[in-house]
């Protein structure tokens, strides 16, 4: 299972429940490597664990038990750690970090073209199966749940990587849509549209963001750029019209 932390990844024997890891969520804040080593101190099973640790100001640790499941490593770079263990071959983890070392666009953008420089190399011996992602902004709000910017899992799919992508193109979109809805409520109508149309663009066969990019079009007067997009979403999901009618947005029917 390749891994790339940007925070903590605890990995093969896991025991999150084990008195070493509640320990260490008690733990006032410390550097990385500070923590790991009170972690590894206080677990007997130091030697099945694989951990890789990111702290606030980049701080980096990385452990490998001695008796995780070849081929099995990490390694750590600016600001990431990553870590293998059940791989094919020992080239993965280093082919990982320079991948997500390398890599253009955002964190979600550079974690996925390591997952995918980890199967280049052969990834799991046991094959393919299962993927996840999770990104949460730099800074807590105190909400979690308004925290996480990515929160996704593939958990059984014979092109796990494949199928990760395509729920990231679509959690992109619905964060536009979400912002979009936003402007809509508070009358920010270029906003919307601006907003709409970059959800649309990213799921352009999407009925329900197809309609949202319309009616921000027709708000701002672009009823003939907004029509067709009306048309296609209502004959896409035909309980748009009924729902939504075009007399609910005056003019677009005439």
């Amino acid at each position: 299972m390749p891994q790339v932390a940007r925070g903590t990844i605890t990995a093969l024997m896991t025991a999150p429940q084990s008195p070493p890891c509640q320990a260490y969520l008690a733990l006032p804040p410390e550097t990385a490597p500070e923590a790991l080593a009170a972690l590894l101190a206080a677990d007997t099973q130091r030697e099945v664990r694989q951990v890789g640790m990111v702290d606030a100001r980049g701080g980096l640790a990385t452990h490998t038990g001695t008796m995780c499941i070849p081929e099995a490593g990490g390694r750590i770079g600016t600001s990431f750690a990553v870590q293998a263990n059940l791989m094919d071959q020992a080239t993965v983890w280093p082919a990982m970090a320079r991948a997500f070392t390398n890599a253009k666009g955002d964190l979600a953008d550079r974690l996925l073209a390591a997952l995918d420089a980890a199967e280049g190399e052969g990834g799991d011996i046991r094959g393919r199966q299962s993927a996840a992602l999770l990104v949460v902004k730099g800074k807590a709000s105190g909400a979690p749940w308004a925290d996480r910017i990515f929160d996704l899992r593939v958990e059984d799919h014979p092109e796990p990587l494949q199928e990760l992508r395509r729920l990231v193109r679509i959690q992109r979109a619905y964060t536009h849509m979400t912002a979009g809805d936003d402007c809509l409520a508070v009358q920010k109508w270029s906003c919307a549209e601006r907003e709409c149309g970059a959800a649309r663009r990213l799921e352009p066969e999407n009925a329900e963001m197809t309609f949202w990019y319309a009616v921000a079009l027709a708000t701002v007067g672009k009823l003939d750029n907004a029509r067709p997009l009306f048309a296609q979403a209502f004959a896409a999901d035909p309980r748009l019209a009924r729902k939504w009618p075009l007399r609910l947005v005056p003019s677009v029917s005439r």
